[in-house]
């Protein structure tokens, strides 16, 4: 009889990479609602309209990664606050695009210095070319994960 390996789960990277991901969204999550009533979900879609313009929601949940129900969600909060309007989709009729109203460009540009305050305070014990190997390990990690996802050995 052959024995399974041992799963451990503090030393299974998968885990670990959860761990880390949720520790810092959760820093981050707290910062965002105290200072600008946003969720997570609704930061990533004014950071995403901000850099790639008006957008479908169907467009916005494989940019973020996120769940229909989770885009709809956060889009409705924010065309409820003002900061996104809903326009036409020229493409296809059944669809809108999504943009950032005035107000969410005013809340982007105030948003987006503190995003990058976080980011220099979560990785400021990383040399930059320990920031820039953690980049890149990380896109090869996301795309081994895409593959593996997609039945590709």
């Amino acid at each position: 009889m052959v024995m399974a390996q041992t799963l451990k789960l503090d030393e299974f990277l998968p885990y670990r990479l959860s761990i880390a991901s949720n520790t810092v969204s959760d820093a981050v999550a707290s910062a965002y609602r105290t200072l600008f009533g946003l969720r997570i979900p609704e930061w990533r879609l004014v950071a995403v309209l901000a850099e790639g313009g008006a957008m479908s929601q169907q467009a916005l949940c494989g940019r973020t990664r996120m769940d229909k129900v989770t885009v709809s969600r956060a889009a409705i909060a924010l065309a409820e606050r003002g900061l996104i309007q809903r326009g036409a989709n020229p493409d296809d009729q059944r669809s809108h695009l999504l943009t950032l109203s005035q107000q969410g460009w005013a809340l982007y540009e105030q948003v987006a210095p503190k995003a990058l305050e976080f980011e220099r305070r979560i990785f400021e014990t990383l040399s930059d070319a320990e920031r820039e190997q953690l980049r890149a390990m990380l896109e090869r990690i996301e795309a081994a994960a895409i593959a593996l996802d997609r039945g590709v050995d």
